[in-house]
């Protein structure tokens, strides 16, 4: 699959998986739920990896590095994410999550010595003005107590466990695991680690035998967990984790296109300007580099110099 494609569809299925969420939230705990979603699409990626003849046996070596990977992508970074939702609105959320970009841009030059393109904080920049414009409205009217400050602050620390299982997501693909038998024990490993937590936390395993609690808990296993993160972590070692994380950006685009037809969001001049900048952002970020044209008129007369 083109890079593109992969792309694309990691955009269109995690901007849509917000709207799922809201109707996992209420008689089932989070904690409960994230391990319900994990652990079906865990099995899912294991049966899907055994009908391909995918290799599913690694090291112990590897195990350890598998479980830190299913810790903070699977495990701490959803369940920080959740318990934020509890404090915070959506649209800060989106914007706090929304710097994943940034982190990743930070750890990526520390794990793997990557140089990052002036384009790539352009058209960072340009994003995250793009979300903050969009959603002004909504953060113009909240009210910065402390339960607001613990919000934003398990929503950070949420995307730094996020940003570290994309490091080692690439760590992985470095050492040749390939992605989808390890993202099957990566989510095997964070369901787990929710199942403990959950327990220690004394919450009850029930389940909401409902249409929207059913169908919202397949569609976020099956397409916004085995399907999404195959592509998008199929893409950081493709594209980086600088350019592949822009896509974090453009969930709240996809989230408000959603919204319109759902909810009845209304659009004004802040939705309009807030995702024109970051469609501009998008384009700056994953357009290719302009090449030196005096190096491309040099390197004939280099060559014939060294012949």
């Amino acid at each position: 699959m083109s890079n593109s494609f992969l792309y694309v569809v990691t955009v269109l299925i995690w901007g849509s998986t917000w709207i799922a969420i809201n109707y996992q939230l209420g008689d089932v705990a989070p904690e409960v739920s994230i391990v319900y979603r994990f652990g079906l699409a865990a099995l899912i990626m294991f049966v899907y990896c055994r009908f391909k003849q995918l290799p599913l046996c690694f090291s112990a070596k590897q195990h350890v590095q598998l479980f830190a990977f299913g810790l903070t992508l699977f495990g701490c970074n959803y369940y920080l994410l959740y318990n934020a939702q509890a404090h915070i609105n959506s649209a800060l959320t989106s914007i706090a999550f929304s710097t994943l970009m940034i982190v990743n841009i930070v750890n990526a030059r520390l794990w793997f010595k990557t140089r990052i393109s002036s384009q790539i904080y352009i058209g960072g920049a340009l994003g995250l003005v793009g979300i903050v414009t969009l959603f002004w409205p909504q953060i113009s009217n909240v009210e910065y107590a402390d339960s607001t400050l613990l919000g934003l602050g398990f929503c950070m620390v949420g995307v730094l466990f996020a940003s570290t299982g994309n490091m080692i997501s690439i760590k992985n693909q470095h050492n040749n695991m390939p992605v989808l038998p390890a993202t099957a024990w990566g989510m095997l490993y964070g369901s787990l680690f929710m199942l403990v937590l959950a327990l220690v936390q004394g919450q009850t395993f029930n389940f909401a035998f409902t249409l929207p609690y059913i169908s919202s808990l397949l569609y976020l296993s099956i397409f916004g967990s085995v399907i999404a993160f195959g592509c998008y972590l199929t893409l950081l070692a493709r594209i980086g984790a600088h350019k592949a994380s822009y896509a974090t950006i453009m969930f709240p685009a996809v989230a408000v296109v959603i919204s319109s037809f759902v909810e009845g969001f209304t659009w004004d001049i802040y939705t309009f300007t807030g995702l024109a900048l970051m469609l501009a952002g998008n384009l700056v970020v994953l357009a290719k580099p302009k090449r030196n044209k005096k190096v491309e008129q040099a390197t004939p007369l280099t060559e014939a110099l060294e012949s």
